[in-house]
């Protein structure tokens, strides 16, 4: 789907922060054939623009009838075959998304427009209950969310991430879910049961203790203190969960690991695991204006580590490399994370999902089974 971009590219917001939001840039994307700039025709225009871009932008959703709702996996450091994202964008605002280059297919910016414009996926129930109707199909763990999260705030009233758990509750497919938001506790009734039938799992990510720096880096996710006791939640519900210290971003959440990893514990988290700070594309240039400004004082020894673990290099893309980087302090924070969950009992047993409950759906008009 190729949505035009509406927003025009009149005042350069890079340096400018907007209360609740990662970035106030509406970062033109690498696709982009046009460049535009601010001119001042005596009019006042410019100013004009000006106040006018910096006013807090609202939130737009953009209704899709996906064509495909299943997205595969051959990537060899990704535990899991298949995924589905139920939206496009992500309005929690992460400054580091990974996923924010993808809104340049769509010809908005990964920007601004990431986390303000967000494309919904209103007949992904429908879609997942035909892909398991059909004859080939097998069942493998589906990763829910794994790009955006499923969970962010617009789920609340399109219950999209509902009506897919929906089917996947009727049909005992097995799936897991990484999240940031106290929303997945909505549906417990669901994931509850089929946790008992080792069919779910769930990461709660918890990037930093620090209620400060998550406002700023997550400026629209859960606070650090809700998603431990949403752990705490999951984890009475008799729900496996675990914690994702992700990304682990150096000088900055990198001297937490060992706290956080504690605090997951302690309130139920079986086990854990961290993707070290990725910046593909136009992330590296949103994550250094976000340095910039918030933290300028740590920019350049930030970068500086990033780089020696990447080879001297922003970003490294190589399978293997990508999520953990290279070198000493990459192996050094490898280190650190095994020894602190051994010593907290975290990833002491590998839960593995169980596919062959799966009941393919009857094809309407068809036969059912006698027995």
């Amino acid at each position: 789907m190729k949505i035009a971009n509406k927003r025009q590219l009149t005042h350069d917001s890079h340096g400018t922060v907007l209360k609740g939001r990662g970035t106030a840039w509406v970062l033109p994307h690498r696709f982009e054939t046009a460049g535009r700039e601010a001119f001042d025709d005596g009019w006042g225009s410019t100013q004009q623009g000006v106040e006018e871009q910096l006013l807090p932008p609202k939130t737009e959703i953009i209704e899709e009838q996906a064509r495909s709702i299943l997205t595969a996996n051959n990537s060899p450091d990704i535990p899991f075959d298949q995924s589905i994202n139920p939206y496009r964008g992500c309005e929690h605002g992460c400054v580091y998304c990974f996923a924010r280059p993808t809104h340049s297919y769509l010809n908005m910016s990964p920007g601004l427009d990431f986390e303000t414009r967000i494309v919904a996926k209103v007949n992904a129930a429908e879609l997942l209950s035909a892909t398991f109707a059909k004859a080939g199909y097998q069942a493998r763990q589906i990763c829910l969310g794994a790009a955006t999260d499923a969970y962010q705030p617009v789920e609340r009233r399109l219950r999209i991430t509902r009506g897919l758990i929906e089917v996947l509750h009727a049909h005992a497919h097995p799936f897991s879910v990484v999240t940031k938001s106290a929303g997945i506790e909505r549906d417990l009734d669901l994931i509850g049961p089929m946790a008992q039938g080792r069919l779910v799992s769930v990461y709660v990510s918890v990037t930093t203790l620090d209620a400060g720096l998550a406002r700023r880096l997550e400026p629209r996710a859960a606070s650090p203190q809700r998603r431990l006791a949403l752990i705490k939640t999951l984890a009475q519900a008799g729900v496996p969960v675990g914690v994702s210290v992700s990304p682990l971003i150096p000088f900055l959440n990198e001297p937490e690991l060992e706290q956080i990893l504690e605090a997951a514990a302690h309130a139920g988290a079986r086990s854990a695991f961290s993707i070290a700070l990725r910046l593909p594309w136009e992330v590296n240039p949103l994550f250094q204006d976000w340095l910039a400004q918030h933290v300028p004082e740590r920019a350049a020894r930030i970068m500086a580590r990033l780089r020696d673990m990447r080879g001297g290099r922003e970003n490294d893309a190589r399978f293997g490399k990508r999520m953990t980087g290279e070198g000493l302090w990459a192996e050094l924070t490898r280190q650190r994370l095994h020894k602190c969950c051994a010593r907290l009992g975290l990833n002491r047993e590998r839960f593995v999902l169980e596919t062959g409950q799966f009941r393919r759906p009857i094809a309407a008009g068809a036969q059912g089974q006698l027995f």
